[in-house]
């Protein structure tokens, strides 16, 4: 009985912590069993829920993205002298920087309750649990397991696999020994696989379904060459009508808006709410995206993170849509926002909306601080409900995160037709791609190599922390030859040495 406790325990504090508007109110643990517990559909989902909010995914969410995903790859930027990010900067970090501890705690957090999530539903089926109620909540947190670690094998390479955080718990036994990397990835595989078996077609907006999880191992087969299943996978989410690509016009809403949460473009996405209690249930990348010009009474940001000089002056194509989407530069404007405050000369230059001027023509207070003469815009909502936009708290907006993006399907698909060839016109594989260019508002291509979809899939996903790991997956030489021929900042010696040993401790993915 004492094992039955510890896993509804563990299950109810966690959605308790999440759910709950007051802790003074909630209801004593002191009786809880599995007997009273996951009796109706509601409290079941009640629990999972807790695995899509901000909550357990803030270590990784703030900052960890962007260091790693963005900034490792060369696509973003943040400034020296801050010494908890110069580390992702230098290719210096190890266990001890603080940032890649909060990542690694994030996922294993996750993945925890997920674990113990699943471990509690599995008991309460023993005991005379409804299955109906029961299973798809258990292929839910086989979701969540695939997804964590995933993450974790392509981020850290070995690593533990904590499948019964309740055992672990009551034996008190912490000295979990390491799989390696394609150990790691096949569980991701193996749980991911559990998902779609067990998952329903269809869902409410925001609750992965089968087609979610095929798209993950979509990206999964990617990741360990197995073109086959990848391409296999890829086109079952294709032909299964289940998402779409946001219109063109529609783009930069995605990223700019919470009206657009879970829109049709969004596979799974974390569910952020507008709040600032509990801390890392509002979406934080807002204050460290958007420029300082644009903080306000009701909005804080400090651009933390700005896009690279690379990346500002390689990047994109002429033409594509994308551009204003991603990253604020001259020139760039939003007429609804409206800040304001203490100077009445950035008033005055705000009045008619906000415009991000790198030139003499504004006050001193309205220019941009970017030391790149951009920033970001993915993910920054405005200035405020108050300004024109809509409510802020502080570091703390409502958009959700789109983890994964129909987009990504698509380009996944291609790659997997591509199959490590030097081209290819088959015309699957060049409607896919095509489709995310035209979308773009660039030409169609009649062919594709390797190169035309990384680089499709730098702008695509920009700022979305995917970069490195397609970096990562060109192999040591092929990557350094791109951020030699790019111009990125991999020149001096240390930091080269720094980029082939990172890049090496988490590239030797199953073959």
């Amino acid at each position: 009985m004492k094992s039955k406790l510890i896993y509804v325990l563990f299950a109810l504090v966690f959605s308790v912590m999440s759910c709950s508007k007051d802790f003074t109110e909630r209801t004593s643990l002191t009786s809880v069993s599995i007997d009273n517990s996951y009796n109706t559909a509601d409290e079941v989902r009640a629990t999972t829920s807790t695995l899509y909010s901000g909550l357990p995914w803030a270590g990784f969410m703030s900052r960890g993205l962007d260091d790693i995903g963005d900034v490792m790859s060369g696509n973003s930027h943040s400034y020296e002298g801050n010494g908890d990010y110069r580390a992702f900067v230098e290719f210096s970090q190890s266990a001890a920087t603080p940032l890649v501890q909060y990542c690694w705690t994030s996922f294993y957090k996750v993945g925890g309750w997920s674990a113990s999530f699943l471990q509690a539903f599995e008991m309460k089926k023993t005991l005379g649990g409804d299955p109906a109620i029961l299973d798809p909540a258990i292929a839910e947190c086989r979701f969540m397991l695939g997804v964590t670690y995933f993450y974790i094998g392509r981020a850290f390479g070995d690593a533990p696999i904590i499948s019964d955080p309740g055992k672990v718990a009551l034996e008190g036994d912490y000295n979990i020994p390491k799989y390696y990397k394609e150990d790691v990835l096949k569980y991701a595989i193996e749980q991911m696989t559990l998902a779609e078996a067990g998952l329903p077609e269809s869902d409410v907006p925001g609750r992965v379904t089968k087609y979610s999880a095929k798209a993950y191992l979509a990206k999964m087969y990617l990741y360990n060459k197995d073109y086959a299943n990848a391409a296999l996978k890829a086109k079952e989410v294709m032909e299964s009508g289940k998402y779409d690509l946001v219109p063109s016009a529609g783009y930069a809403k995605m990223f700019n808006s919470s009206v657009m949460n879970n829109n049709t473009e969004s596979i799974f996405a974390i569910q952020y709410q507008l709040t600032s209690n509990p801390w890392g249930a509002g979406n934080q990348l807002q204050c460290d995206r958007g420029p300082s010009n644009l903080s306000t009474s009701e909005s804080n940001m400090w651009e933390l993170f700005r896009p690279s000089v690379d990346f500002v002056k390689n990047a994109f194509e002429p033409g594509d849509i994308r551009r204003a989407a991603t990253m604020m530069e001259n020139g760039w404007s939003m007429p609804d926002w409206k800040p304001q405050n203490a100077d009445a000369a950035y008033n005055a230059f705000m009045a008619d909306g906000y415009k991000y001027d790198t030139t003499q023509n504004c006050p001193a207070s309205a220019k941009p601080g970017s030391a790149t003469g951009a920033n970001i815009a993915k993910y920054v909502v405005g200035p405020g409900s108050a300004y024109g936009g809509e409510q802020v708290l502080g570091m703390n907006t409502g958009i959700n995160f789109m983890m994964m993006r129909y987009s990504d399907v698509l380009l996944i698909y291609a790659e997997a037709v591509l199959a490590g060839g030097s081209s290819t016109s088959d015309a699957g594989a060049l409607d896919a791609f095509n489709r995310v260019r035209t979308r773009a508002g660039l030409e169609a291509k009649s062919s594709i190599t390797n190169d035309d979809i990384l680089r499709e899939r730098r702008v695509e996903f920009a700022f979305e922390g995917d970069y490195w790991y397609d970096v990562q997956r060109q192999g040591f030489a092929k990557a350094k030859a791109n951020h030699r021929s790019s111009g990125s900042r991999f020149t001096h010696n240390s930091s080269s040495c720094n980029f082939h040993r990172k890049l090496h401790a988490s590239s030797n993915s199953c073959k």
